[in-house]
């Protein structure tokens, strides 16, 4: 509230004042057009989506005052008919956690996801003392437990006292069995209020598609609950479900619901691959190489493919630069970090030699789409990386009894399936499935790959390190791979050896940037 009084209240004036400052004309508010927080959320699911008619569940921190909505749309129309208010959120009750663990909030939600697989749901009981839950999914917060709404942090003494910790201080506590404990009981929660949410709404409206936004839609392990479940015929979920999403979804609303612009009709999902982002043609790559003074060597597509290929299954570290960026938060084989998901070490030193992070932070494999169910309990689409699933059992190694009783971080070590690079401690991944009409050379340096290995995916990661924002030129490629223990760089036709580079250009990133 503090902040909000000082800069929510006083948007519209602030977008007026920035617009004069450009046309000292500017009179008018009447060319403005502002779409709610939620409306924006909800209209950038429906509107992409492959489907004529759903319901939509949008779940986040807040927006003006909403924190959870339900909408139908249908055609080019869409409304919001239920909705829950601020101080009442799963999205900030989810923060609360992040920020009592030691993870910044708005960032570290991520890391509260990753770690739940270690810990063990024992405080499920205390965490329902936090939040009032209906039968429906809709819920209450006691406030008494919370300082967000009124102060400058989300927990209070009164949550500590609960818990019987104060929140960890990430400078001087490393992350213990609490934690992970406290991760996989906000997670078992999360899961079980959307859970509720979606049967509630697909009782209530009886329509057969859902969409999914808002940040809480980030949440793939609960998506892949949800999926599972089979509540809903057909799920589909936009890849930049956070904030990012609402810009396109205000756009949206304005064409489809103010002026009444009719939908494509085909049946397809309408954000294709989501790679909406910067391309650069290979004149203008060449041109920033040189101009760093980068080494490369440039080569057919074949060879380019190929080579990188070998260079996978021999174990190296490729950041891949290639086509449009993505919009959304998952890199998705436009601006990645690529390696063999068969290899026992590769998901410890990805973390802690090229992106700088906690070890435990698990890595996504990006798989050929026909071979998905051979390795995966799945066979639907997820180009946006945002459903986990369990690997398939016949690709699993059973733990001995003795690495059954390790706890925590412990376990991180152990090799639990053909895949270990991608394979999390509770033997799930999140995946993306690969296809040759969203995103050619990806699907082509993965079939190549599986020639090459008869492993149909790769390891994929976003192109950053901890902290900064996915590379989006030539020269942003050419600093994180210098600054980091990337072997090669592959960036339009060009492939630069990291051996071969001079020393003067490297970056080390390592200490640069704060914890996420």
């Amino acid at each position: 509230m503090p902040l909000w009084i000082k800069e929510k209240l006083f948007q519209k004036n602030f977008l007026f004042n920035k617009l004069k400052e450009h046309d000292e004309n500017y009179k008018s508010d009447e060319n403005i057009f502002f779409s709610d927080h939620h409306l924006s959320h909800a209209s950038s699911a429906f509107f992409p989506s492959p489907f004529e008619e759903a319901v939509i569940l949008t779940a986040d921190g807040v927006g003006e005052w909403a924190t959870t909505t339900v909408a139908v749309g249908k055609g080019n129309h869409l409304e919001v008919k239920k909705e829950i208010h601020f101080p009442h959120s799963l999205g900030l009750l989810y923060s609360a956690f992040t920020y009592y663990s030691g993870f910044k909030v708005n960032s570290g939600e991520y890391k509260l996801m990753g770690l739940a697989p270690y810990g063990t749901p024992i405080f499920v009981d205390k965490i329902k003392k936090l939040i009032d839950i209906k039968d429906d999914g809709s819920f209450r917060l006691n406030q008494k437990y919370f300082n967000y709404a009124t102060g400058l942090t989300m927990t209070n003494d009164k949550f500590h006292n609960l818990f019987d910790h104060e929140p960890r201080n990430p400078r001087k506590e490393k992350i213990t069995q609490f934690y992970m404990d406290i991760a996989a009981s906000i997670q078992k929660v999360t899961e079980e209020i959307m859970i509720k949410l979606v049967k509630g709404i697909r009782n209530e409206f009886d329509i057969k598609n859902l969409c999914l936004a808002g940040g809480v839609a980030l949440n793939c392990v609960a998506n892949g609950k949800i999926l599972k479940e089979k509540i809903f015929d057909n799920v589909w979920i936009q890849p930049a479900a956070g904030d990012a999403g609402g810009s396109l979804g205000a756009a949206l609303a304005l064409w489809h619901i103010e002026q009444g612009n009719k939908r494509f009709t085909n049946q397809d999902d309408k954000m294709k691959g989501s790679y909406l982002g910067s391309e650069f043609d290979q004149e203008q790559i060449e041109n920033e190489l040189n101009s760093l003074g980068a080494n490369f060597e440039t080569f057919s597509y074949e060879n380019l493919i190929n080579k990188t290929a070998e260079f996978l299954s021999n174990e190296k570290v490729i950041g891949w630069f290639q086509g449009r960026m993505e919009f959304g938060p998952r890199a998705l084989g436009g601006r990645s970090i690529l390696g063999d998901p068969r290899s026992e070490k590769m998901q410890k030193n990805l973390n802690l030699k090229v992106k700088y992070r906690e070890s435990f932070r698990p890595f996504a494999p990006s798989i050929l789409r026909e071979d998905l169910s051979n390795w995966f309990d799945l066979d639907v689409d997820s180009p946006y990386m945002l459903l986990v699933s369990d690997i398939s059992s016949d690709k699993k190694i059973e733990m001995t009894e003795k690495q059954k009783k390790l706890f925590g971080i412990d376990k991180l070590n152990i090799k639990r399936s053909e895949i270990p690079a991608v394979t999390h401690v509770d033997y799930s991944a999140r995946i993306q499935t690969v296809t040759k009409s969203t995103n050619k050379s990806f699907y082509d340096l993965i079939y190549k790959f599986k020639e090459k290995t008869g492993c149909p995916m790769i390891v994929n990661t976003s192109f950053n390190v901890r902290g900064e924002p996915i590379v989006n030129s030539p020269t942003d490629a050419l600093k994180c791979f210098m600054g980091t223990e990337i072997d090669y760089l592959v960036i339009g036709n060009c492939i630069l050896d990291k051996s071969k580079q001079n020393p003067n250009i490297n970056k080390k990133y390592e200490y640069e940037f704060e914890s996420d």
